[in-house]
């Protein structure tokens, strides 16, 4: 069974858990926070969660924060992560298809709950499709 790791800031908290309930049926879903709705500063649940990702203990990384862009853009700073900030189903397609990413970003001030739902749905069902992307990814970690 898959692994999953999720976290969120104050603002997705409640996204979280919905998600996290909806997951926890097909994947081993691991939660790195917050565990309320009070303020936090997302780098704190942000870099280990991927970290957790980055060195296999996890396959695939969900962030949630009001924008989605504070979360990838902190876990885009580990090398071998690729979180893509997706607001809809077919762009996390691209970015599994594409890319290969291993985290997808969540902005939960701007898309229902149940959009969230359909947008990570479609991430984790989705592979890699390789061939002439592997080389563009193979060129992404800078060191």
């Amino acid at each position: 069974m898959k692994k999953i790791a999720i976290a969120c800031d104050h603002a997705g908290f409640d996204y979280k858990e919905s998600i996290k309930k909806h997951l926890e049926a097909n994947f081993v879903v691991k939660d790195f926070g917050t565990y309320s709705k009070d303020a936090v500063d997302y780098p704190d649940f942000v870099h280990p969660t991927a970290t957790s990702v980055e060195n296999g203990e996890s396959d695939f990384g969900i962030l949630i924060c009001g924008s989605g862009q504070g979360v990838s853009i902190t876990a885009n700073k580990h090398q071998q992560i690729r979180c893509a900030l997706c607001w809809m189903p077919e762009l996390a397609e691209l970015a599994r298809k594409h890319n290969n990413a291993n985290m997808v970003a969540i902005p939960a001030r701007f898309i229902a709950q149940e959009l969230a739902v359909e947008i990570i749905e479609k991430f984790l069902g989705t592979d890699f499709e390789g061939g002439r992307h592997e080389n563009r990814v193979n060129k992404i970690p800078f060191c």
